[in-house]
């Protein structure tokens, strides 16, 4: 009789065990983690929201966004028609939005939420590290050229948006001063906090009644604004697929210079020594911005964009830094961009508000106006030697919610390296739409 080799046996149950049930389920993947075990994770995670368990601080409200994160980019991955139009990021937006809608959360779960994105303000984070990151491990002259030109573009796409809401909401019944002042200018004006928000404290101020009553009349325009640039930003990536001359593959400006055969951040080994460093310097980078604001009365962000431009330009950041910050960037971007839309469709889309003055019309107008802005992008763009593609998504960052939009528009269009250009977009002519807009409601009163 021969003899039986132990790990023999061993190793064929355990090709049995895998080839069984069970081992079907360990190749469904959610993400990057297999089914069983995501669903364990997710059951200790609602275990401890439902008991009252679930820690009110940055680890509950990770555990919470990365769970629903997780499952929502997945479906959005697969399911047919919306994994054409930006599925994952329309999932993870307005999925947790309805639960929000529909009180079926604990209440745990959105105060851990709520302390990561507001109290620890990971959405801030987030954007500087995708900002400065981007920017640092960009070639130079890409940069230069973005930046020369992404307010071409811009310009041109507010006013074919301002044109055709005009056009379209008088057209099916609103007036000229509600179609500017209630619809047009919270899709343009930058999101809430540094749009509507200051916008309804001038309204008051000029018409009287509470700042809160024209938050509600002007948040709806910017959710469903937003909704479509995400929409067509997953149209545009599908469209950059199919017609390779259009596409810049996440770079705005065609250039003349063979960069391809440049060395750049992205061809260098990864370095999880650095990224430490790149993750000092994008917090560094946004202090520096939030301190000059209050002497030069430009927003925090936007200094901070030209802070890391102008290191980037003079060339004053060590290679091996900026190298880290691009690193971290990847990583951030892979790993929690979903995560982070979940946070932000729990707490910064008030369905409650879009519901109560949704209409058809309504929707008509704010879909030509977001539109017909990254139409023009697209037409501009392909004048002015910018990627077709790339300048239509830079452009439709202006419609909606901000640094909350432009993080849901370029997941979309999976093109995080454009947050840059997408931030200048919003909040520039942002607070320029803000300005304007105030200035000539005080002249209509």
């Amino acid at each position: 009789m021969s003899e039986i080799n132990p790990s023999s046996v061993l190793e064929n149950s355990g090709q049995i065990k895998e080839s069984g049930f069970f081992g079907k389920l360990m190749d469904i993947k959610v993400g990057v983690i297999s089914l069983p075990v995501y669903l364990v994770l997710s059951l200790i995670v609602l275990m401890a929201a439902k008991t009252g368990n679930l820690p009110n601080d940055l680890i509950g409200g990770f555990a919470v966004v990365m769970v629903l994160g997780l499952i929502l980019s997945e479906l959005g991955m697969k399911l047919p028609l919306l994994k054409n139009i930006g599925g994952p990021a329309i999932l993870a937006l307005m999925v947790p939005s309805f639960l929000v809608y529909w009180q079926v959360l604990p209440s745990g779960v959105l105060d851990s939420v709520t302390t990561l994105m507001k109290k620890a303000n990971f959405l801030y984070l987030y954007i500087s590290i995708l900002v400065c990151g981007s920017m640092l491990g960009m070639h130079r002259q890409t940069l230069i050229n973005g930046l020369a030109r992404i307010f071409i573009p811009m310009i041109v796409g507010t006013a074919v948006a301002i044109a055709t809401g005009l056009l379209v909401g008088v057209s099916l019944g609103y007036s000229v001063h509600h179609t500017i002042f209630y619809i047009i200018v919270p899709i343009i004006c930058g999101g809430v906090g540094e749009g509507i928000l200051p916008l309804s404290i001038a309204y008051s101020g000029i018409l009287g009644n509470e700042a809160g009553t024209y938050v509600a009349q002007m948040i709806p325009a910017a959710v469903i604004g937003n909704i479509v640039a995400i929409i067509a930003a997953g149209v545009l990536k599908r469209i950059a697929d199919r017609k390779p001359e259009y596409n810049g593959d996440g770079v705005l400006v065609k250039s003349s210079e063979n960069l391809a055969n440049m060395p750049s951040a992205a061809d260098k080994p990864i370095d999880f020594s650095i990224m430490g460093a790149g993750l000092l310097m994008a917090c560094s980078f946004f202090i520096v911005g939030t301190v000059l604001a209050h002497f030069i009365g430009i927003p925090g962000p936007i200094v901070m964009i030209l802070a890391a431009a102008t290191a980037k330009s003079l060339k004053i950041i060590p290679e091996r830094l900026e190298t880290g910050a691009f690193q971290l960037y990847k990583f951030i971007a892979g790993n929690l961009t979903w995560p982070l839309m979940v946070g932000l469709g729990m707490l910064y889309v008030p369905l409650k508000d879009v519901a109560a003055i949704i209409s058809l019309p309504y929707v008509l107008t704010c879909v030509a106006i977001v539109i017909s802005m990254i139409i023009s992008g697209f037409y501009i763009g392909m004048k002015i030697n910018m990627y077709p593609v790339e300048a239509a998504i830079v452009t439709g960052c202006r419609g909606g919610l901000g640094g909350t939009g432009d993080v849901a528009i370029l997941s979309a269009a999976n093109r995080m390296s454009l947050m840059p250009f997408a931030q200048i977009s919003t909040r520039i002519g942002g607070a320029a739409t803000v300005i304007a807009a105030t200035i000539l409601l005080q002249m209509w009163h």
